[in-house]
């Protein structure tokens, strides 16, 4: 049995996957935002994961908090509609003061609702 760190739940110390079956089985709609590729200086590596449900409620990370924001809000559509998008943030893109990597690098995400 794990015993949670102080300050943390159960949940905070869970692989954001297997999170995010412990919320599907509780009957919660669910999406998995998975940082596919990086260039330059990126906060998280390949494979990183971010789970988000409907009700905005997440866990894990796909930047270390830089853009975590937007692929929340971007994953309530891909829930209510079903279609996955794929995400790209940097510094040198028209968003990099509203959203972006301070690092200087760029990922892409590929966010999916889970069935």
């Amino acid at each position: 049995m794990t015993t949670p760190i102080p300050g943390q739940t159960l949940d905070d110390q869970l692989d954001p996957l297997t999170l995010a079956e412990r919320w599907m089985a509780d009957g919660r709609k669910v999406a998995v935002a998975t940082v596919i590729e990086t260039w330059g200086s990126a906060p998280r590596p390949v494979g990183s994961h971010l789970v988000i449900d409907a009700d905005g409620n997440f866990s894990g990370s796909v930047s270390g908090g830089c853009v975590e924001g937007a692929v929340i809000s971007e994953a309530a559509e891909v829930i209510s509609s079903g279609e996955p998008k794929m995400l790209e943030f940097g510094v040198a893109d028209e968003t990099a003061w509203q959203v972006g990597l301070s690092c200087g690098g760029k990922i892409q995400v590929y966010l999916e609702r889970i069935v």
